[in-house]
C-alpha cells in the first residue's frame, strides 16, 4: 500500500532512503531547513574557490556502487571519481613525515623503512581487516539494530575477542614505532571514538584505508549529494528547501502531520534524518523515546573547528589530504573525551581540493580546508576561534617550511554554534555518537519510535553509525524496516 511519506532533512541518510522509498511507489517529499541541500555536507562557492563545508573523504567505494546498483545505476551516472596519490601525508614535525601512496606493496613499503619488519606484519593486519571489512560491510552494518541476536553469527562468534579489545591495543601488540602507529589508529578517528575505546574488530577502517583508498569525487564530495538528489528526483521526490519543520503532530499515538513554515501538512510515514536529540524536541514530552539525561550521558563524537580559506598562491609540500600529528594524540583525546576544553597545542587536518581539482580554485591559487577536533558544548567565540586559526597556521609555515598567512584572501570559519544553528546538532557535534562498544548496533538510539506508530529516524545518530557510507546504509535499512512493517498493515 503506497504511503506519502515525509522526510526531514536532505543528508546522505534521508536522500538515500528517499530514493529507496520512492522505488516502492511511494509518494516521498524532503524538508530542509537551509537553503541548500546536503545536511552537514553543504558545500561553499566563494571568490572563486569551491569548499566541501562537512566531509572531504572518499572512502568504502563499493557502499556507494552498492547504493547506485540498487537502482540499476552506477556512481559514474552521477560523478566522476578520481583515486588520489598520495593519499595523505601525516607530518610529525619539520621535515619529518610519512606518505601514504596508492597501494598496500607502496604502504608496506614505507612502513618497512620505519621500523623492520613492519611491513610484513602490516601485510597480517591487512588481512585480518579485510576479513573483518568482509563481515561488516556486506552483512552486519545493513542489519536494523533491534535486536542483539543480529551481531551472533558463525562468523562473529569466530571475532568474539575482537569486540573486547581494541584497536589501540591490537595495534600496539604489533608495531613499536609511534609513527606508524598514529597512522594505523588514524582511520578510526572517523568513528568518532578513541582507538583505546574502539572495538578491534573496527580494523576494517584500516582495510578501507589501505586496501581501497581514498578517492576524489571531481567538484568536491557536494557531487555526491547532487548525484544521489538527481537519482531521487528521477524516483520521484520532492525536495523543498527553506522549509523549518516545527513540530512533528501526533494522533491516537501515530505520527499525523509535520508543521512546517507554521503550516500542517499531513503524512502517513514521518522519517527524521535530522538531529535525533532535535527531532524528539518536535514531540510533544509524552512522546519523547529517550530524556535528556540519556543524551547527556552518550559518548558523542567531537565537534570540530573548521576553516575555509582561499590562498593567492599555490601552496607546497602538502598533498590534497594532509595530517598534522606533531603534538602528543593523547593530550588532544583528553581534551575531547576526559576533561573537555579546548586543547592548547591541538592536532589538525588539512585538505587542499585544488590539488586535485582545479575547479576548486582560480588559476594559481589554492582552496585550503583546517579542521581541529573539538570536545562537543564548548564555549565557542569569535576571539577563541581567531586564536586557534593563528595557532595552527603557525605550526602550518613553520613545518611545511613556507609563509602562507600572507597570502590569506578569503577565510570562513565554522564551529560548534554554527553545527547547532545550522543542523540543531546535540551540543554542536560534527558526527554523531561515538561507535564505541556500548553504542555499538542495538545499543545506538532506534531506527523507530517506540512511542509513535509511523515515525522513524536515519542519519549517524542511529545505526549504523557516524560516516558517509555508513549514512546511505542507514539509510537503506530504515526504508527497508518500513517496507516490512508496511506490508504488515
Amino acid at each position: 500500500m503506497n504511503k506519502n511519506i515525509a522526510i526531514i532533512g536532505s543528508g546522505f541518510s534521508s536522500l538515500a532512503a528517499s530514493s529507496y522509498l520512492a522505488k516502492e511507489g511511494h509518494t516521498v517529499t524532503i524538508f530542509e531547513k537551509n537553503a541548500t541541500i546536503g545536511g552537514r555536507a553543504r558545500q561553499l562557492s566563494t571568490n572563486g574557490f569551491t569548499f566541501d563545508m562537512g566531509p572531504t573523504w572518499y572512502w568504502m567505494p563499493d557502499v556507494f556502487e552498492r547504493f547506485f546498483g540498487d537502482f540499476g545505476k552506477k556512481p559514474s551516472d552521477y560523478y566522476e571519481l578520481l583515486k588520489l596519490n598520495p593519499a595523505y601525508k601525516v607530518f610529525f614535525g619539520v621535515n619529518d613525515f610519512i606518505t601514504i601512496e596508492d597501494t598496500l606493496e607502496k604502504i608496506k613499503t614505507a612502513f618497512e623503512k620505519e621500523e623492520k619488519g613492519s611491513s610484513q606484519k602490516l601485510q597480517e593486519f591487512i588481512n585480518e581487516a579485510l576479513d573483518n571489512y568482509n563481515i561488516a560491510i556486506k552483512d552486519l552494518v545493513y542489519r536494523p539494530g533491534l535486536s542483539p541476536f543480529e551481531l551472533i553469527t558463525p562468523v562473529t562468534m569466530r571475532k568474539i575477542g575482537q569486540f573486547f579489545s581494541t584497536i589501540s591495543k591490537q595495534v600496539r601488540k604489533e608495531f613499536t614505532n609511534s609513527k606508524l602507529i598514529s597512522i594505523l589508529e588514524f582511520p578510526v578517528l572517523f568513528l568518532g571514538a578513541k582507538p583505546s575505546k574502539t572495538p578491534a574488530f573496527y580494523s576494517f577502517m584500516n582495510y578501507a584505508d589501505f586496501g581501497l583508498g581514498t578517492f576524489h569525487p571531481k567538484n568536491g564530495m557536494y557531487s555526491v549529494v547532487q548525484g544521489m538528489a538527481q537519482l531521487a528526483k528521477e524516483l520521484g521526490v520532492h525536495i523543498k528547501t527553506l522549509q523549518n519543520v516545527e513540530k512533528i503532530k501526533v494522533k491516537h499515538g501515530a505520527a499525523e502531520a509535520l508543521v512546517v513554515n507554521g503550516q500542517e501538512m499531513k503524512f502517513d510515514i514521518i522519517l527524521s534524518g535530522a538531529d535525533y536529540h532535535h527531532t524528539e524536541t518536535l514531540l510533544d514530552e509524552k512522546y519523547r523515546q529517550y530524556s535528556e539525561t540519556y543524551w547527556d550521558k552518550k559518548v558523542f563524537a567531537p565537534s570540530s573547528l573548521l576553516f575555509y580559506v582561499g590562498f593567492s598562491k599555490k601552496l607546497e609540500n602538502v598533498a590534497h589530504h594532509t595530517l598534522f600529528f606533531d603534538v602528543p594524540f593523547d593530550i588532544h583525546a583528553q581534551a575531547i573525551y576526559d576533561n573537555p576544553q579546548w586543547p592548547e597545542d591541538p592536532l589538525f587536518y588539512a585538505s587542499f581540493p585544488s590539488k586535485t581539482d582545479a575547479n576548486a580554485a582560480p588559476d594559481g591559487q589554492e582552496a585550503g580546508i583546517f579542521l581541529i577536533p573539538l570536545a562537543p558544548g564548548l564555549d565557542d567565540i569569535e576571539e577563541v576561534r581567531e586564536e586557534y586559526f593563528e595557532k595552527i597556521m603557525g605550526r602550518f609555515e613553520h613545518i611545511t617550511n613556507q609563509e602562507v598567512k600572507k597570502y590569506v584572501i578569503f577565510k570562513k570559519s565554522f564551529c560548534i554554534k554554527d553545527f547547532i544553528e545550522d543542523y540543531n546538532s546535540y551540543k554542536g557535534n560534527a558526527y554523531g555518537l561515538a561507535n564505541t562498544l556500548l553504542q555499538t548496533a542495538f545499543l545506538r538510539p532506534s531506527l523507530k519510535s517506540k512511542k509513535v506508530k509511523g515515525l522513524y529516524f536515519t542519519g549517524q545518530l542511529t545505526v549504523p553509525g557516524p560516516g558517509v557510507p555508513p549514512s546511505l546504509i542507514s539509510g537503506k535499512i530504515v526504508s527497508s524496516l518500513i517496507k516490512k512493517e508496511n506490508a504488515n498493515l
